[in-house]
């Protein structure tokens, strides 16, 4: 009796050593975005944010042990296809997180989701995951694409010009823009003008604005193309005759550039660093000294990614396996963001408050974008009522 009681016992200690040595394993972030090119710097912001919450909890999420694989998808949608199918066959990550632009989140998006693993976008938020093709594979901890200029439309149907011309890159992201702000602001639209995406040079373009002669400009463009923009629009001269307003153009990855031509300047967005919150008094100041430079949005997004499979991750017990009980972890996002209010809706997509902010310079010399008033509150996108999960 006591001999089969060993081979029983004998039996199971393979088993039980797997068991060890499985949870022992690091967990594995694959970690797409755009280090190269025009929109290197809103990466880099993407990369250190991630980094810092990791840094500042011991290199740990949910207990575990993390291995980050970072990619470059060099904002081309068929190369990041490739590289996110490297990360899901042959690294075998438990996570893709990252991913500034939509045209490259549309094109990973089917490879990463059918293949089970959670996709967790920390930038792109394109409309068409965001209601019939909701997917309970992906999570978005920014925006869906919509809402930043939904909330520029509120505040300049209440207190802007009544004829706007807008600028645009012609993409995914870019016609959300445009469809969001629409969605809010009723007064004229003179001209809708889309650009090339990765455009640097924008004089045909405000020459267009100028003969328009509308009473101000609505403007999507980001990284490079934001500092291009707001540079060659300065020098045009137009500021004062047609104000410029914006969303994702003037912020703290284009502001060392842009300076003193981009204060005063208005967007809408979900996060400044001036923002009163108790996460943000630990983010915002740590990013700082940890990096040197001011944290954007971008980085307070991937910031907020990791501690959104931080915290799955602790109700899970740091496992991945059961994706069903992964997925109600990940749905709670039981964590404090750096924003303040956040909870995600049933498309997976946030719900949140967006601000007015406006450029300024900081007694330091540091060129920042700080809260003038609050434009939204608790405000979720339109498309979630499509979406059928629950």
């Amino acid at each position: 009796m006591r001999f089969k009681r060993y081979i029983a016992a004998a039996a199971v200690l393979p088993f039980a050593l797997a068991v060890t040595a499985a949870a022992e394993e690091p967990l594995k972030i694959g970690f797409m975005t755009t280090l190269s090119g025009p929109a290197a710097s809103v990466g880099k912001h993407m990369q250190d944010g991630f980094n810092l919450f990791l840094k500042l909890h011991g290199n740990k999420l949910g207990g575990r042990d993390v291995r980050v694989i970072t990619v470059d998808d060099e904002l081309k949608p068929d190369l990041a296809v490739t590289k996110a199918q490297a990360l899901i066959e042959r690294d075998k990550v438990d996570f893709v997180t990252g991913i500034i632009f939509s045209n490259v989140l549309a094109a990973v998006f089917k490879p990463v989701t059918d293949s089970a693993t959670f996709l967790i976008s920390a930038n792109a938020g394109p409309s068409i995951f965001a209601g019939k093709n909701c997917n309970a594979y992906f999570f978005n901890v920014s925006w869906q694409n919509d809402t930043v200029p939904e909330a520029m439309g509120k505040y300049l149907q209440e207190k802007g010009p009544k004829r706007i011309a807008v600028l645009t890159p012609n993409y995914q992201a870019g016609k959300d823009m445009v469809a969001g702000f629409k969605r809010f602001y009723k007064g004229e639209i003179v001209d809708e003008i889309y650009t090339q995406l990765n455009q640097l040079d924008f004089s045909a373009e405000i020459a267009r604005v100028a003969a328009l002669k509308p009473e101000g400009v609505f403007a999507f463009m980001t990284g490079g193309m934001g500092v291009s923009l707001v540079k060659q629009y300065s020098q045009a001269g137009l500021g004062i005759a047609v104000p410029f307003y914006s969303v994702f153009v003037v912020d703290e990855t284009t502001l060392p550039a842009t300076k003193d031509t981009a204060v005063g300047l208005l967007s809408t967005i979900q996060y400044a660093p001036s923002l009163d919150n108790e996460a943000n008094k630990v983010f915002a100041p740590a990013f700082e000294e940890e990096y040197g430079y001011v944290p954007s949005y971008y980085a307070s997004q991937a910031y907020d990614a990791a501690q959104l499979i931080d915290s799955a991750l602790n109700k899970t017990g740091g496992k991945t396996d059961d994706k069903e009980g992964l997925r109600f972890a990940l749905q709670r996002a039981d964590f404090k963001s750096v924003r303040g209010d956040f909870k995600f809706n049933v498309n997976h997509y946030p719900i949140q408050d967006y601000y007015l902010v406006k450029a300024v310079q900081r007694a330091d010399g540091a060129f920042v974008t700080e809260v003038v008033e609050k434009v939204l509150d608790d405000h979720a996108d339109s498309y979630a009522s499509q979406c059928a999960m629950r």
